[in-house]
C-alpha cells in the first residue's frame, strides 16, 4: 500500500505546469481612481535568500496560497530568529532541462543558499539517468560559481521502472552530493509520502499539514549551515 500511495505521489509531479510563486514578497495590484483606505502592510522578511528551486513539490500544487513548504520553512525560520527571505521557485511538471533553462532567473535573485528539487520527472518519463545527472550538476556548479551554497533533494521512483533504472537513479543523489560537497536531503518526502494523513485527498500531494512536515525535513539540513 505504501509503495502504492508513493507511485501515485510521484507521477503528481508530471501535473500541469504552473508559473512559479514567490513566497514571502508582495504582490502587484491594480489601482483605481479615488482615496484608498490607508492599509497597514505586514512586515516582509528580510535578509539573504534562500531560494526553493523545483518542481510540483516546492511549487505547492494543490494547496492555498501560504501553505507551500517554503511558506512553512520561512515561518519556522523567523521563529528561531534566522533572518532569511525564503523564494518559492517551484514549477509543477519542470524536468531538469526545464530547471538549466530557468537558472538565469534564479541567479538574478542572488540566493545565499539554494534547496535543490528537480529530477523526479526524468526518472517519471525514463529520461537517460546520465542526462539527468550532467543537467543536476551544471545547475550546482552555476550556482556555486555565484557563491551560493546547495542543498540537495533526493528523490525515489516508484518499483515497476524497473531494478536497474531505480538503481541507477538512485545513486545521481549521494553522487553529486559526493562530488560537489553539498548537503544532501535523501528523499525530500520523507515521513509524508504513503501516509494518508499527510497527502491530499487525491493522494497526490502532500496537503497542508504535510507541507509543514517537508519543511522540517528541509529546515534539518539547511539549520546548520544558516548557524555556521
Amino acid at each position: 500500500m505504501r509503495k502504492a500511495l508513493l507511485f501515485a505521489a510521484l507521477v503528481a509531479l508530471c501535473a500541469c505546469r504552473q508559473q512559479p510563486q514567490s513566497s514571502n514578497e508582495p504582490t502587484q495590484q491594480s489601482t483605481t481612481a479615488g482615496p484608498a483606505a490607508p492599509q497597514t502592510a505586514a512586515p516582509q522578511p528580510t535578509g539573504p535568500v534562500i531560494a526553493c528551486f523545483g518542481d510540483s513539490l516546492t511549487a505547492g500544487l494543490g494547496v492555498d496560497p501560504g501553505q507551500t513548504y517554503p511558506d512553512d520553512l520561512q515561518r519556522a525560520l523567523d521563529g528561531r530568529s534566522l533572518h532569511y527571505r525564503v523564494v518559492n521557485l517551484g514549477v509543477s511538471g519542470d524536468t531538469t532541462q526545464d530547471g538549466l533553462a530557468r537558472l538565469p532567473l534564479l541567479l538574478a535573485r542572488k540566493p545565499a543558499l539554494v534547496v535543490l528539487e528537480l529530477g523526479a520527472n526524468d526518472g517519471l518519463r525514463g529520461l537517460p539517468v546520465a542526462i539527468t545527472e550532467s543537467n543536476l550538476a551544471r545547475i550546482i556548479e552555476a550556482l556555486q560559481q555565484a557563491g551560493t551554497r546547495v542543498v540537495l533533494a533526493g528523490m525515489t521512483l516508484p518499483p515497476n521502472y524497473g531494478p536497474d533504472y531505480i538503481r541507477s537513479f538512485s545513486t545521481i543523489y549521494p553522487r553529486l552530493a559526493k562530488k560537489y560537497k553539498v548537503t544532501l536531503i535523501p528523499f525530500l518526502l520523507e515521513g509524508v509520502a504513503g501516509d494518508t494523513r499527510w497527502m491530499q485527498r487525491d493522494g497526490l500531494h502532500p496537503n497542508a499539514e504535510g507541507c509543514e512536515r517537508v519543511a522540517q525535513n528541509v529546515l534539518k539540513a539547511i539549520e546548520p549551515l544558516l548557524r555556521s
